[in-house]
């Protein structure tokens, strides 16, 4: 343990909150996996849901090792190449559309052979984010040509945004945000940003009345959902997002100040989503105030902590990278939380590090690992430096050595040969 714990580099207060959150969760998930245990099988055991939510953290935690081992500049030439393919995934997916439970469930793709189900928009915000920081670091030293602007980042952030809205409208508006929060701190020029929100707001409203006049059409089919949530907002229509919200209100109501206690929540037998999108509910009935202010707590130190990484990292695009990366991160939190109390309308966006789900995890792990990459120590890089140049240089002596061998038998084969050839009898008699 000592071993592992040594090689793991970067900022520790972020590995310490990370790994807090996510044995906070085991207990949450454990508990609020009852009803998919009784819809599933019958027999109200989650065992197997927390088994399964263990190995998804194990990945989770084996991800943001490996990530972090990687120099983090390596991943603007990887964001290059990876948002086409992204694009590709996004378009499949749509196309694609996958049936989960019964409900149409188009922003996952199902891994053939495994049985995993991945959403792709979790990929493709990572990966655009780590372009637009890629794009604002290259530029920061130049004027910017709004033009040139446009080809270069604007049309692959639109791109990425028209493949993920029809299935997701909250992640779409999510990665708008963060990447016109992060084009703003690059020092992006504001007028520039201003016609960019305006045009977004336009392609939008567009959007939307195209899926008015074709309510049926498969692209267009989450427009209505979308209306409905809005409209069970600010209205007393009863909706079923409506019933989700009441339960998730009761059950905070119910835990109080100091909560029900571990295990045992009764609205997490009528929450449809209790262990991931209304999981903060069950926390709060679970564990009262203390426990909700806690979880609070954490994001918010965690946020903290990512402002200190961005303010130390040595050149703009770790900045970016930590900002891009990180806050994303911290607002899907806030937003998962700010729809359990009805102070937004339903979003479906999950608790980092706590929720259950594979993708989300893991996509959540992959970015702390390029942040954490990014807060490693000058000394912590030089050292690792150094084991790779020492790692090459035996590498080259075992080379170096086979070949003196080969070289060694080979001169022995050609004496032994000459020998042969100058005395006949002792090639025939071995003397």
């Amino acid at each position: 343990m000592k071993d592992l714990i040594k090689n793991l580099k970067g900022d520790k207060v972020i590995w310490s909150f990370v790994a807090l959150l996510a044995l906070f969760s085991f207990m949450p998930v454990f508990s609020a996996s009852s009803n998919l245990a009784y819809l599933g099988h019958g027999t109200g055991n989650t065992l197997g849901y927390l088994l399964k939510h263990l190995a998804h953290i194990c990945i989770g935690f084996l991800i943001i090792y490996l990530v972090h081992r990687v120099p983090y500049h390596y991943f603007r030439a990887i964001s290059k190449i990876g948002l086409p393919v992204v694009w590709v995934l996004l378009a499949y997916t749509l196309i694609k559309g996958t049936v989960i439970a019964g409900a149409n469930a188009s922003r996952w793709i199902q891994i053939p052979f495994v049985g995993i189900t991945f959403q792709t928009s979790t990929l493709a915000s990572l990966m655009l984010f780590i372009y637009v920081a890629r794009y604002l670091s290259k530029t920061r030293e130049e004027p910017v040509d709004f033009k040139e602007s446009l080809k270069e980042l604007w049309a692959p952030v639109f791109m990425t945004l028209i493949l993920i809205l029809p299935a997701n409208f909250s992640t779409t508006a999510l990665i708008f945000a963060m990447v016109i929060m992060l084009v703003f701190i690059g020092k992006y020029p504001v007028k520039y940003i201003g016609v960019i929100i305006g045009t977004g707001v336009v392609a939008l409203t567009f959007f939307v009345l195209i899926g008015k006049a074709f309510p049926d059409s498969r692209f267009f089919s989450r427009v209505g959902t979308w209306s409905s949530r809005i409209e069970n907002y600010t209205t007393d229509k009863p909706d079923e997002d409506d019933y989700q919200i009441e339960k998730a209100k009761i059950a905070i109501a119910s835990g109080k100040l100091y909560g029900l206690g571990p295990g045992k929540s009764v609205q997490k037998n009528f929450l449809p989503q209790s262990s991931s999108d209304f999981i903060f509910a069950i926390i709060v009935e679970e564990y009262g105030l203390v426990g909700g202010f806690l979880v609070l707590g954490l994001y918010l130190l965690l946020l903290f902590r990512f402002v200190i990484a961005a303010h130390k990292a040595t050149t703009l695009f770790g900045k970016l990278l930590v900002v891009g990366l990180g806050f994303p991160m911290i607002f899907q939190a806030m937003i998962n939380m700010a729809v359990a109390v009805e102070l937004l309308p339903v979003t479906g966006q999950t608790l980092p590090l706590i929720s259950s789900g594979g993708s989300s995890i893991w996509m959540t792990c992959f970015a702390l690992g390029i942040i954490i990459s990014v807060t490693k120590k000058e000394d912590e890089i030089i050292q690792e430096q150094q084991d790779a140049a020492k790692r090459e240089e035996a590498l080259q002596k075992i080379i170096d050595r086979e070949l003196a061998g080969e070289k060694a038998e080979n001169s022995e084969d050609d004496y032994s040969i000459e020998e042969k050839n100058e005395n006949p009898m002792k090639a025939v008699f071995g003397k």
